[in-house]
């Protein structure tokens, strides 16, 4: 600076004087605080004397130093217009000389607006609604909830649970026991022996009313060992198979059946053969010349033919347990291996066999007759009874035994035999051919049909009706 010049007159050593209000100014005049003046107008945006924004530095340079320099922050929005920051410089015309610090307009305070409190909403006032009588339920108890499982264990998904068909497994069953019964049949069927027995020959008697059996017992010991001949008292081999019983089944359409006996020793005609025993038939022909000869000799037609040995016979008592007879008598042979008290007793098989071939009585071949019917009665009601027949351990035993021991015609079946059961298994009406008496003949001691009462017998048999009592022989 040169000499004789004024540093007053220097503008950069131009010192402001300190503003009221700071430390070393004069004291604010009464009624100037800090709130902006009304009667100054702030300083324009463009003033030189006003830095915008903050200090270099953020520190604010000291008084004294260079010229007067006010640093306001740049403006903000928020603050409204009439707000003035105290680091503003105002003039008094926008113009002229700035203002000091306690020049500056009070601050206006601010004005919030009033804190705001939630309304409840409330409706408007309504009348309640008629009340009407609710009926009382009682309340229906909780469902108990099941446990949760167990934390260790993963739950599993619920089960569909299965529907039941109790139908369908009765029908199941039932269709099981008709296909067994069916095999079972079908097996007994088989194993039947099948020969032709019933032939056809001219001027064969036509269809009579009813249907006929003609069963027969023969002696024929070609199924038997040597013990069974000693068990059974058989007599050991006499030569050609011949008939020890002959027996005429009448199923009626309506009515008790009729079974007759055929004594053996009936002297008849045997076509081809002349007059001879009607057991001689047997051996002559076989099972088709002795139909051929019962057809011819009393006028009936027959229909099925059965034929079981003595083999056969014992097996089919022995698997039914024995048969019950009653005897009024008692009965010793020997020659048929038969010891019999009096009484009732249980017969097995072989006494059974001993019982229906004995002649060791007073009338001979008569008590013979009598023994068979009485013999095949209690034999046939046994096996039919309900006990028999709802038991498979002796239903099948029995019908095995049966089945495999009979010779029947080429066109009969087992079912054909179940039906000749199930008619024997009520009353049936037992007689022997009317007799006459006994002749000597060229073949021997023969028996004679009673020629008077015979014809009659066999009718009525013909003509499907009960024979008359006059003419059974008991």
């Amino acid at each position: 600076m040169m000499n004789g010049d004024d540093p007053r007159d220097d503008p950069r050593r131009r010192r402001v004087p300190p503003q009221a209000g700071r430390p070393g100014g004069p004291p604010l005049p009464p009624g100037r605080g800090n709130g902006p003046r009304q009667d100054r107008p702030l300083p324009s945006g463009n003033d030189p004397t006003v830095r915008r924004g903050n200090p270099p530095g953020g520190r604010m340079p000291p008084p004294g130093d260079g010229p007067t320099v006010r640093y306001n922050p740049a403006p903000r929005r928020e603050p409204p217009a009439s707000h003035i920051e105290p680091t503003q410089v105002l003039h008094r015309d926008g113009r002229g000389e700035p203002l000091a610090y306690s020049q500056m307009p009070p601050e206006q305070p601010r004005r919030h607006a009033p804190p705001q409190r939630p309304v409840p909403h409330r409706e408007p006032v309504r009348h309640a609604p008629t009340q009407r009588p609710v009926p009382h339920h009682d309340a229906i108890p909780p469902r108990r909830t099941p446990p949760p499982p167990d934390a260790g264990r993963q739950a599993r998904p619920p089960r569909r649970p299965r529907r039941r068909h109790p139908f369908r497994w009765l029908m199941l069953i039932v269709v099981a026991l008709i296909v067994g019964l069916i095999a079972a049949v079908i097996h007994l069927d088989n194993s039947l022996t099948r020969i032709p027995a019933l032939t056809s020959y001219s001027d064969r008697i036509g269809n009579t009313p009813g249907t006929n059996w003609l069963l027969v017992g023969s002696d024929g010991r070609g199924d038997l060992s040597t013990e069974q001949e000693q068990e059974l008292a058989t007599g050991g081999d006499t030569g050609p198979e011949r008939t020890d019983t002959i027996m005429l089944v009448h199923i009626p359409s309506s009515g008790p059946t009729t079974m007759v006996s055929l004594p053996r020793d009936s002297y008849v005609s045997i076509p081809g053969h002349g007059k001879d025993k009607l057991n001689a038939s047997f051996a002559l022909g076989g099972a088709p010349l002795l139909v051929q000869t019962v057809e011819i000799a009393t006028g009936l037609r027959i229909d099925h033919y059965a034929q079981i040995g003595f083999g056969g016979f014992a097996g089919v008592v022995d698997a039914l347990g024995g048969i019950e007879m009653c005897l009024d008598e008692p009965i010793v042979d020997p020659l048929a291996g038969l010891d019999l008290p009096a009484g009732c007793q249980e017969l097995s098989g072989p006494e059974a066999l001993g019982f229906v071939r004995t002649r060791a009585t007073p009338r001979a071949d008569v008590d013979r007759m009598n023994h068979q019917r009485l013999f095949m009665s209690a034999l046939l009601k046994k096996a039919t009874s309900m006990g028999t027949l709802a038991n498979p351990f002796a239903l099948w035993p029995m019908a095995t035994g049966v089945a495999g021991s009979l010779k029947v015609d080429d066109g009969d079946h087992i079912w054909n035999l179940a039906a000749l059961g199930w008619a024997m298994r009520g009353d049936t009406v037992t007689t022997s051919v009317p007799i006459g008496g006994f002749d000597d003949t060229d073949v021997g001691n023969v028996l004679l049909w009673d020629k008077s009462k015979a014809p009659g017998f066999f009718e009525a048999l013909a003509n499907d009706q009960q024979i008359p009592e006059n003419l059974l022989t008991r």
